[in-house]
């Protein structure tokens, strides 16, 4: 099955999830520029969180009225974050569109990631089920928790691996086991499946977001919708800079760049230094084990093709490009 083929089983869906944001936004009739806002965000993107919740929710009493509140929710709580941390990085693109800061500034970012936060969790508490509610309030938590995190560790050369996948749990691994669990839950799955499917969720995350960090190096700006070397000047240590810097200790330009000396001719050494070493291909080799690890118990759920399009998934995972 390929990542077509994927989407198609749960179309329904995620139909359903471009209809409820065109609700959201024309819910704001008589607000133009609220709508305005809205419609630059609530496009585009790769809906992976949503088709995890939906896929999730396949293999045992899949009911559509029941987890499609929920794949709006995990979308809606996507993007949010997306705006808060273009905010936060005062970043001008995402997706290759003007970020909200960038064209209406940093108070009405903010502003607006916090209305598409409480439509999110808006759409759970529509799921009526108590322990999907909760999930929702727990993840927000934790992605606060691990923004924080990040932000206090920018520009410090310090951290661990295990610092990096800490980091990275709670940030992109978080939303994907919200989605898994939550659609595991609502179709009322068994405790083991819902810990199977949560480890999938898990270890799928982490392996998304390296290769989202490897793009960040290697990929073209017109394909990852924002500036090569972002994370850098933002002063987030990822994979492969920290792969670099093991590799490189004393002679590295990731030196200069924690004391934020001449930025951006030495971002663009790094970038240089990354591409031109085996640490890509390292990076990719680890997304790999962490897309093998996802998909390693998946036997044990029934014979459904929602199985087969999980394994879509991660393949998809290891060959985007953007």
């Amino acid at each position: 099955m390929d990542l077509a083929e994927a989407y198609a089983l749960v179309q329904p869906g995620l139909t359903g999830v471009e209809k409820a944001f065109e609700e959201i936004i024309d819910g704001q009739d008589g607000f133009p520029e609220m709508q305005k806002m809205l419609r630059q965000v609530l496009v585009g993107g790769k809906v992976v969180r949503p088709t995890l919740t939906l896929l999730a929710g396949s293999f045992y009493d899949y009911d559509l009225n029941a987890l499609q509140p929920m794949a709006v929710s995990t979308e809606l709580m996507h993007i949010a974050t997306l705006v808060h941390d273009d905010a936060i990085d005062s970043a001008d693109l995402r997706r290759g569109r003007a970020t909200i800061n960038s064209a209406w500034g940093l108070d009405l970012a903010i502003l607006t990631g916090d209305f598409l936060f409480a439509r999110a969790g808006e759409m759970a508490a529509r799921t009526g089920v108590l322990h999907v509610v909760m999930l929702f309030t727990q993840t927000l938590a934790v992605i606060a928790r691990g923004e924080v995190r990040q932000a206090l560790a920018s520009f410090r050369l310090d951290q661990t691996y295990e610092q990096y996948i800490e980091r990275v749990a709670a940030k992109t691994a978080a939303l994907f086991t919200l989605a898994t669990d939550s659609g595991a839950i609502l179709s009322r799955a068994p405790e083991e499946a819902v810990q199977i499917l949560h480890r999938y969720g898990y270890n799928l995350g982490i392996a998304f977001q390296i290769v989202d960090d490897i793009l960040d190096f290697v990929g073209a700006a017109s394909e990852v919708g924002k500036p090569v070397g972002a994370d850098l000047a933002q002063g987030t240590v990822t994979l492969p800079a920290q792969k670099l810097l093991q590799r490189y200790p004393d002679n590295n330009p990731l030196l200069a760049i924690a004391r934020k000396e001449n930025l951006a001719e030495n971002i663009a050494k790094t970038v240089e230094m990354v591409r031109s070493s085996g640490i890509i291909d390292e990076c990719y080799e680890l997304a790999d084990d962490f897309c093998r690890l996802a998909c390693s118990e998946l036997d044990q759920l029934p014979q459904k093709p929602a199985k087969e399009a999980l394994i879509a998934l991660a393949d998809y995972v290891i060959k985007r490009r953007k």
